[in-house]
């Protein structure tokens, strides 16, 4: 086929990823640099082992595939791997980014591969096909419901209902659980647009609320205000966002 692919493979089940790299090994210019059982473990695998090509499986439980590139901050080649999903399925031809439907055969794999190869011969911006799918997703009302984060040297998946509100300070967006901060490799505006708007708020440029922690409104000055959050924390609301908050609380 040409150059040798570094591949990663991510699967939750372990009969597919035997499958996968059974088929894998027909290919002599496929080196398998490791395999991931979960979403979680495929971020810290993909940041250690920098893989050309992933073939990442969509359907996995707490971090699925979608969940796993927006982790990432640097995205390598992915083919997505599915069951059978209608939207994605068209999403992903619309966007030329490519997949396999399983079951799928080794003639079919094959193609996969090379389409790969060209798009790292070629340089082609995966990144920048991936965005547009991503913000897709959004508009298809397919909100984020997990959020992966740095915890250290390790990343922690959590449901965003447990997120109490997400800061912005110095380019670093920081996502406030209880007592506990993380760091998050997302901006302010992919979050906005990725967050269930019923749920989420964008109190400030540089804060959104979980407004299920709203507790408190507390006038400030010049039309300004502070949400007090059930945690205790005092988050700045702009003259601008009171506004809209008022239209959605109605107070």
């Amino acid at each position: 086929m040409g150059m040798h692919l570094r591949t990663l493979i991510v699967d939750d089940e372990a009969p597919a990823r035997e499958r996968l790299k059974r088929l894998l090994a027909d290919f002599e210019d496929v080196d398998v640099v490791g395999e991931a059982e979960d979403g979680v473990q495929a971020v810290g695998m993909i940041e250690r082992e920098r893989p050309d090509l992933v073939l990442l499986d969509i359907q996995m439980p707490g971090l699925d595939g979608f969940g796993v590139v927006e982790a990432l901050k640097d995205p390598p080649l992915v083919i997505f791997v599915t069951a059978y999903d209608e939207y994605a399925i068209r999403a992903f031809e619309v966007h030329a980014l490519d997949y396999l439907l399983k079951p799928f055969g080794r003639g079919r794999l094959k193609n996969a591969l090379q389409r790969a190869q060209e798009s790292l011969v070629e340089g082609r911006d995966f990144a920048a096909r991936l965005g547009p799918l991503l913000e897709g997703l959004a508009a298809q009302g397919r909100y984020l419901t997990r959020l992966a984060m740095r915890d250290r040297d390790s990343i922690r998946v959590l449901d965003v209902d447990e997120v109490d509100w997400i800061a912005v300070k110095d380019e670093q967006v920081t996502v406030h659980v209880g007592d506990r901060v993380y760091l998050i490799r997302r901006t302010m505006a992919e979050l906005e647009s990725r967050l269930n708007p019923t749920c989420f708020f964008r109190a400030h440029r540089s804060a959104i609320v979980n407004l299920d922690r709203v507790k408190e409104i507390i006038p400030w000055f010049k039309g300004s205000h502070k949400l007090c959050l059930t945690t205790g924390a005092e988050v700045d609301l702009s003259r601008a966002q009171a506004r809209a908050l008022r239209k959605i609380l109605g107070w």
